[in-house]
């Protein structure tokens, strides 16, 4: 096997200097092996690997749009994949745990989109290891290992594949394939998933750089083992893959050929396409000078979109991304008002696969219109691979929140706007505005003085339910209509007249104050998050500088501080857009600080929650920056910057790789 291992890292000395300057802040690190810890997961779109503190430890493999009941009759649950990338090791007949071990030290490199753990393992080794999912082969991930012997020791190294209690009727075998002349071993481990039998299979092999003894137990487990003297390294891989009847017929085989492909390119070749690609993907960053903390908060916000999906994926991302099992890894409107607008200006490959996910569902969102005797498309709350509705019954968000329908649409326009593909508008994009369209048609209610009301729906405030003419709810619809008829004009169709009539009458009720009313009847109440406030940002319905601030001033208080941050980034975005930077900046420090979790700093969804990672809220706070601080909009006619400040102690804020064009935009202090 030598023959397929390159020295390609370094671990020991990436981990134990340290970083200064512009390469710290790709960085973030942690030290405290025994303090607080919240796993930050490394993934490239198909899967998601969850690293732990405790040496080699891998919590769970997530898959992605892979779905199971999650009980008997229950709705549908993403599935925790099998797990090849669990690593036992022993030094001397001692197994390597957190109980013997010293000088621990974790780094999430973003750039190079690895998570590296260096530790002393009781002074007779140096520990290195660093685990990616490869962002090349998006079922595959890899852990890279060094250990370097302080004194003579004996090494043994086990592979034991974990089945999670989801499954039934696993089985394991062992495959052996000559690669350049040298004999690759591998484990396949394979099972059922428990209520609606989704096939799942899990591969994995070492590769070293020099030649161990390698036994496979009877249990399908692999062990490498070796003996080191003082001053010796050894280096060696797990190279490991997850396919899933979802995307192959047949899976079992094409696990063991991933890692056959993996093995073939060498780990050098592998590690290099894997760079290279998130290399392209840095093309869009964001730099900000005068703020280290801002910095690396915003760029890990980016990180976890750009880890969570993939051009030609034609999927979307759920809240909690690849991380966890969170939402069931459902897809809400969190996709298109919160992680797709920063993905619109930073990358269009996954801009486009996130409305891909949503054209490929519309004949699903069509037919549940026809259950509730609507017309057009009623598109789900909570939507599975099916594209149907997922919601637990027991939330009437999953009957109710209809607000998604237009999210959806609106979306759509702006794809096109952005891209200018009227190709896809005419094919894709138009289609679906057009049934979103005649949805609202058929949704709204004609009042006697000739205006029209939206009844008994879930607000965007989802402390509200069953209520009147949400101001979020009418606002979408009315965009979605005003957007349909303009892309119908682009598409040569003459657009129904009811369209323009209903948007334009469309009642958002107000107080005597001229602050908008979050819905008929409403009091001042606590809300959840930002609903009345959208209509400012995104939905530009109100564009008075007066009727913003008062919509602003009259909200801030009113939202819970524990609900979800975005709440906090869209308010922060509106003050940026008003000239007031520092008051935007204490809005937009407060969309992440109380969330982040030690200690990556991974964010939870609510101020004092523990379900890291929302992706959700990543979403709103580059928002915060993009279209806020850098006042950077989508228009009719493309991208416009539009007036915006700066917080004082931010120098200059750079933003790169923005639309088709790749183009970058500045915001300097003054």
């Amino acid at each position: 096997m030598k023959n397929l291992f390159i020295v390609f890292f370094c671990l020991v000395s990436a981990l134990t200097i340290k970083v200064s300057g512009q390469e710290s802040l790709w960085k973030i690190q942690a030290t405290d092996y025994y303090g607080t810890y919240f796993g930050a997961a490394v993934a490239n779109g198909g899967i998601g690997i969850l690293p732990w503190k405790e040496p080699f430890s891998v919590r769970h493999v997530m898959l992605n749009h892979v779905f199971d009941a999650a009980a008997p009759q229950d709705v549908s649950r993403v599935l925790r994949g099998i797990n090849p990338f669990n690593l036992q090791m022993q030094i001397d007949g001692q197994r390597v745990s957190g109980d013997n071990i010293s000088g621990w030290g974790q780094c999430i490199d973003m750039k190079a989109a690895t998570h590296d753990t260096h530790f002393t393992y009781g002074g007779k080794a140096d520990i290195s290891y660093s685990i990616c999912a490869l962002r090349n082969i998006p079922y595959a991930g890899l852990v890279r290992v060094e250990v370097a012997a302080l004194e003579d020791m004996y090494l043994s190294v086990e592979n034991p594949i974990e089945v999670p209690d989801e499954y039934k009727n696993p089985g394991s075998k062992q495959v052996s394939v000559n690669v350049d002349g040298n004999e690759l071993k591998i484990v396949r481990t394979w099972a059922l998933s428990k209520y609606r039998e989704q096939k799942v299979s899990a591969s994995s092999a070492f590769i070293y750089d020099k030649n161990p003894n390698l036994q496979q137990q009877s249990d399908g487990t692999s062990r490498i083992s070796i003996s080191l003297k003082k001053g010796e390294k050894f280096s060696f891989a797990l190279l490991g893959s997850v396919c899933t009847g979802r995307d192959f017929i047949d899976p079992y085989n094409e696990s063991d050929r991933e890692v056959i492909y993996g093995a073939k390119e060498g780990l050098n070749r592998l590690m290099n396409g894997h760079r290279k690609l998130w290399n392209e993907l840095w093309e869009g960053d964001i730099m900000i000078e005068g703020d280290d903390e801002a910095q690396r908060a915003v760029r890990f916000a980016l990180y976890n979109l750009y880890s969570n999906a993939r051009k030609g994926s034609r999927l979307s991302i759920s809240p909690f991304g690849l991380s966890a099992q969170g939402y069931n890894g459902h897809i809400f409107w969190d996709t298109e008002f919160w992680m797709y607008p920063p993905m619109l200006f930073m990358n269009q490959g996954i801009a486009r696969t996130m409305m891909d996910y949503r054209t490929d569902r519309l004949e699903a969102a069509c037919q549940r219109a026809l259950s509730y005797g609507y017309d057009g498309a009623m598109f789900p709350w909570e939507s599975d691979d099916a594209g149907e509705e997922s919601c637990p019954t027991w939330a009437l968000t999953g009957t109710f929140e209809h607000h998604i329908t237009a999210d959806i649409a609106i979306a759509a326009w702006n794809y096109y706007c952005m891209s200018g593909d009227k190709r896809w508008l005419r094919e894709e994009g138009f289609p679906l505005m057009e049934k979103v369209a005649e949805f609202w048609v058929s949704r709204v209610e004609k009042n006697e003085d000739g205006s029209y009301s939206i009844r008994n729906v879930v607000c965007a405030d989802e402390y509200a339910e069953g209520v009147d003419d949400n101001a979020f709810t009418n606002g979408a619809a009315m965009r979605a209509l005003q957007d349909a008829a303009k892309a119908a004009v682009v598409c040569g169709v003459k657009a129904p007249a009811i369209w323009k009539e209903i948007a334009s009458k469309l009642r958002l009720p107000k107080f005597e104050s001229g602050v908008t009313m979050e819905y008929e009847g409403y009091n001042g109440q606590t809300i959840k998050q930002a609903d009345a406030n959208l209509l400012v940002y995104p939905l530009n319905l109100i564009t008075r500088p007066e009727e913003i601030r008062k919509d602003l001033e009259y909200y801030e208080d009113k939202i819970d501080k524990t609900g979800p941050a975005m709440s906090f980034s869209v308010l922060a975005l509106q003050y940026a857009r008003l000239g007031e930077g520092d008051k935007a900046y204490d809005l937009f420090v407060q969309s992440f600080r109380p969330n982040q979790l030690p200690p990556f700093g991974v964010i939870s969804e609510g101020a004092g929650g523990t379900n890291p990672y929302f992706v959700t809220g990543a979403g709103g706070l580059l928002q915060t920056v993009i279209n806020g601080f850098c006042g950077l909009e989508v228009t009719d006619n493309g991208i416009k910057q539009l007036f915006s400040k700066l917080p004082k102690h931010w120098k200059k804020l750079t933003i790169t790789g923005v639309g088709p064009d790749r183009k970058t935009y500045v915001r300097m202090q003054k």
